[in-house]
């Protein structure tokens, strides 16, 4: 199992904490968001050697841990997936992939649960997450994105603006896994797509993570909901952060146990 974390983007929204810091890097509960991950994965057994940062916004802060680091030196003007692919070396036919954002903390049990997953790709969704969204905003819509499964949990839309809540069967976390024997196809479609085509209004480079799994829905391939219940938060915004900080372990252990 190798597992990336893309830690590429400038955390606009974290600011003031971002100035000098990438978002991964930025303490919540006294302890960055990157130990937070890494702790996790490294209770679920994946090897140092099998973990991987793409890095952009201050990479030298990266670059001085001890974990193999990818650049992506046009951070600034692209996207998730353009980071991703900046560490397309890494990505081998032999062994299942975990792609995980960096500005997430999970539990041990959700990344178990997703890699316990034999579809051809793997995604996390929180069928509770609005419980989470409305700590975080008044109005979950406003933040949530479509996410809409057939019986077998394979799904077949995520990423869109929802107009009601029924149209939001779960919420997409980022945290992805691609099955080893489709880790060739995973980069060969990649490299085919027309650079010309937009996603959702935006242009190639900034494609967003959900437009590139749609486009893999779209062109036929598998892709799995890993559900969860809670268990996970997002650290985006300022907002986000000082709200979990200001939370009794009690009450944040209810939500994501640290």
């Amino acid at each position: 199992m190798k597992l990336i974390i893309l830690a590429a983007g400038e955390g606009k929204r974290l600011r003031p904490y971002t100035e000098k810091l990438p978002k991964c890097l930025v303490n919540l509960k006294e302890k960055s968001l990157l130990s937070h991950q890494l702790s996790s994965i490294n209770k679920c057994n994946i090897s140092h050697d099998n973990i991987a940062l793409v890095g952009g916004y201050k990479s030298e802060l990266l670059e001085r841990l001890s974990i193999k680091t990818f650049i992506n030196p046009k951070y600034s003007s692209t996207n998730m997936v353009s980071t991703l692919f900046c560490a397309k070396d890494f990505m081998q036919p032999d062994e299942d992939l975990v792609i995980s954002y960096g500005d997430i903390v999970y539990e041990e049990k959700v990344l178990r649960t997703l890699m316990s997953s034999n579809a051809e790709i793997s995604v996390v969704a929180d069928e509770k997450w609005e419980r989470l969204w409305r700590l975080r905003m008044n109005d979950p819509l406003d933040d949530a994105e479509t996410f809409i499964m057939d019986d077998n949990c394979l799904i077949k839309e995520l990423g869109n603006k929802p107009t009601t809540i029924t149209e939001v069967q779960a919420q997409y976390i980022g945290l992805i896994k691609v099955r080893a024997d489709m880790i060739q196809k995973f980069k060969e479609i990649y490299k085919q797509i027309d650079k010309s085509l937009h996603f959702r209004g935006q242009d190639f480079d900034n494609m967003y993570m959900t437009s590139f799994i749609q486009y893999l829905i779209d062109y036929g391939w598998q892709v799995k909901a890993s559900l969860i219940k809670n268990g996970w938060l997002e650290v985006d915004t300022v907002e986000d952060l000082e709200s979990y900080d200001q939370m009794s372990k009690e009450t944040l252990d209810s939500y994501c146990r640290l």
